[in-house]
């Protein structure tokens, strides 16, 4: 499938999808990159110099120091594309690899070939988060996601299926340890986990192109056994027909995606209601039981927060959005969210759990002190591929609020102009 996308057909349909993902994805890298801890990181990376420039920042480095960094700036607001169908988030492991191998390359690469890898990569990703059961302690990030990024560089350098299947076989034996404590906790580390899986990623094409690896089920070691098991035949379902890749979801809010159908449903009350957030006595949020982990309070980072769901939940009653601004410890919405956390209860609920992973749905239900209440459901987050999905033009708008319009332009014209490019590495610079 990696080598026919890139020596034979790609379906205009996919390539629209590429596009409107690496758009999302830029623009989020940016205004990542714009956070106080992302600058604070910029300080104190000592970066190796070198002629490449990480979006958002005027640093000057390697290639791989481009790309890992980027990865970090991608994920730590929460706000890049996701794939509910592999739990977690494909593209923010493959294009920074595929960036890289570009970049790397001895030859240009054409935006043709860049897009293909981009695809096959996303694919590849998508269709082993979908296939892995993990063991309930592993995060989403850092081990699955390498395989699509070693799947987009191999094919950048042009490996064939055998070379291809090589590097995907060997990410698997470079990838993160990703406990769900981490998280939970706060540690930024979590935020480097992706960028670890970009950099084992290209590595394992390395390895491959070198001829010092082949196929032979390290997989099977790594994500079958010690992260979990895996469904082969999921893993190939439908393998030409369905695309994983067309079944995203883009987010709206700078939190983790279990949170956002309540928030939907929270923005939802809100709307032309004519109570105060004092008014409130009790909310009750009810929603599935991948939520479980995001149940615990008090946090006192901004990744603490965007995993709290009684936080968020809290945080969309006293402020207007969910946005870079409002789970800023130092910013005005903490405290108040914090302080309304108190009056929120959050439980999972089985027969939400049987609508995953098609509905990822919740339920919010407000009591007011003088007894009245009011409830609203959510059956996917907005933004989701089943529930109002953002076309190109919403993601437009999504990253001019992030990052401006002059910023959200310039990045827009550089994707509309990658199909055509003979030399990517050249357009990106």
């Amino acid at each position: 499938m990696v080598c026919r996308l890139r020596d034979e057909f790609m379906p205009s349909t996919l390539a629209d999808r590429a596009g409107i993902i690496l758009l999302d994805l830029f623009g989020v890298t940016v205004a990542g990159a714009r956070t106080s801890e992302m600058q604070s990181l910029h300080s104190r990376w000592f970066v190796e110099p070198g002629p490449f420039t990480p979006l958002g920042t005027t640093l000057g480095t390697t290639a791989i120091t481009a790309a890992e960094l980027d990865a970090i700036a991608s994920c730590c607001l929460e706000l890049d594309e996701g794939n509910k169908y592999a739990a977690g988030h494909p593209a923010a492991h493959v294009v920074p690899a595929a960036v890289a191998a570009a970049r790397m390359s001895p030859t240009p690469v054409d935006g043709r070939a860049f897009l293909a890898a981009v695809v096959a990569g996303y694919e590849v990703a998508a269709r082993f988060g979908h296939a892995l059961a993990r063991d309930p302690r592993w995060h989403t990030h850092g081990h699955w996601g390498a395989t699509g990024a070693a799947a987009a560089a191999a094919s950048i350098w042009g490996a064939d299926s055998e070379g291809v299947a090589a590097a995907i076989d060997s990410s698997s034996a470079l990838i993160q340890v990703a406990p769900w404590e981490v998280v939970l906790d706060g540690n930024f580390s979590r935020n480097l986990w992706i960028a670890g899986a970009v950099r084992a990623g290209l590595d394992a094409a390395r390895l491959s192109t070198a001829g010092l690896v082949h196929n032979r089920g390290a997989i099977s070691h790594s994500l079958g056994d010690i992260v979990g098991t895996l469904d082969l035949d999921r893993l190939t379902d439908g393998l030409g027909d369905r695309w994983l890749l067309l079944q995203g979801y883009s987010k709206q809010h700078a939190s983790c995606s279990y949170t956002h159908a309540a928030v939907d449903s929270v923005q939802n009350l809100r709307t032309g209601a004519h109570w105060e957030p004092d008014d409130i006595e009790l909310v009750g949020v009810r929603t599935h039981s991948l939520a479980t982990p995001l149940f615990r309070r008090h946090p006192s980072t901004r990744l603490g927060a965007m995993f709290s769901l009684p936080f968020v939940v809290a945080a969309a009653f006293v402020a207007d959005a969910i946005d870079v601004d409002a789970l800023d410890p130092n910013g005005p919405v903490f405290a108040a969210a914090e302080e309304f956390s108190t009056r929120v209860t959050v439980d999972a609920a089985p027969e939400l759990d049987a609508l995953l992973p098609r509905l990822r749905a919740a339920e919010v239900t407000v009591t007011f002190r003088n007894g009245d209440t009011v409830a609203a459901t959510t059956s996917n987050p907005i933004g989701d591929v089943d529930h109002f999905p953002f076309d190109h033009a919403d993601i437009y708008r999504k990253i001019a609020r992030l990052v401006g319009d002059d910023v959200a332009g310039t990045l827009a014209g550089i994707v509309d102009q990658l199909p055509e490019s003979d030399d990517v590495a050249r357009l990106l610079s």
